[in-house]
């Protein structure tokens, strides 16, 4: 088996990149910027480029394509200056990777997000719910890119997770660290609910995923239950021991971001299981091997 992964320089890509390498999976990372890295081998792939994704999947060939690559910037992706630049990458570049697997018979992995829907309720969202009713501009975007992989191929996984992350790149565990390193206390929401994901955790499932025929659409996250963006920030003082007052408030009262977010990013992970794939580690666990890997 040979698998393309996009978007190598961000923690997905990254860690995704070491999981297929740590199972002797022949693999070829693609980054705009091409990055060089130690770990494993890259190549310079701009996916908004229609001809270069045709030549990148032509002569690798590969008989899966992992697409991380996306821009995730959600309040930049506010800024009217940016509207094309968000659908050339989000929309037009997925749709090209899905145009180009379909060609040579590829399986894609499409990397979406719990923001397709409109953060309301408190119920937990179904993978195969097409209520569809994104917030924001980044949202519309990651739903119009579904719809292109959708519309361009039928050998698809489209796995939708939430509150990201790990350790190659900036994610909301780095920035409460230092800010709870300097500040006696910190205010966090406490009204907007879901579940981390930890990408090593993640990756280890897209790549049991691939192996597999079992297409569709899936919710990923890590188990442990639902929380608030507070309560996940007291795990975190807690675990690297730091004694910075966590101090709950509302949206509201947090002051209103460049772009809406989402109360509820409950995802419902029930269909993982039912076809036959190893649900993640509680996020409890995983937030403990973070800390302890950014310490080694």
């Amino acid at each position: 088996m040979k698998v393309l992964v996009t978007g190598t320089s961000g923690q997905l890509g990254h860690d995704t990149m070491l999981e297929l390498k740590k199972r002797g999976i022949d693999c070829l990372g693609a980054d705009r910027r091409g990055e060089k890295n130690q770990e494993f081998q890259t190549t310079t792939l701009d996916i908004t480029d229609k001809e270069a994704v045709e030549k990148t999947l032509s002569e690798y060939h590969p008989d899966v394509v992992i697409h991380c690559a996306a821009w995730t910037n959600v309040d930049a992706a506010e800024d009217p200056a940016n509207l094309a630049a968000v659908r050339k990458v989000n929309v037009d570049g997925t749709a090209n990777l899905a145009k180009a697997c379909h060609q040579i018979g590829a399986k894609i992995v499409y990397i979406s997000t719990d923001y397709v829907f409109n953060g309301q309720g408190d119920k937990p969202w179904q993978p195969d719910d097409k209520n569809f009713e994104p917030l924001n501009v980044y949202g519309q975007s990651k739903l119009d890119g579904e719809k292109a992989v959708v519309d361009n191929t039928d050998k698809y996984f489209i796995v939708r997770i939430a509150w990201v992350f790990g350790k190659n790149g900036n994610n909301f565990v780095k920035t409460m660290l230092t800010v709870g390193k300097n500040h006696d206390e910190v205010r966090v929401v406490n009204d907007q609910i879901g579940t981390p994901t930890y990408t090593p955790d993640l990756s280890r499932l897209l790549v049991d995923m691939i192996l597999t025929d079992k297409y569709g659409f899936y919710h990923a996250t890590n188990e442990g239950g639902y929380i608030s963006w507070a309560d996940f920030t007291k795990e975190i003082f807690k675990k690297a021991n730091i004694h910075s007052k966590v101090i709950p408030v509302t949206t509201a009262e947090y002051g209103a971001s460049v772009a809406k977010r989402p109360f509820n990013s409950r995802l419902d992970k029930s269909k993982l299981k039912a076809n036959g794939f190893t649900l993640l580690p509680t996020w409890q666990d995983a937030l403990s091997r973070y800390l302890a890997e950014l310490e080694a």
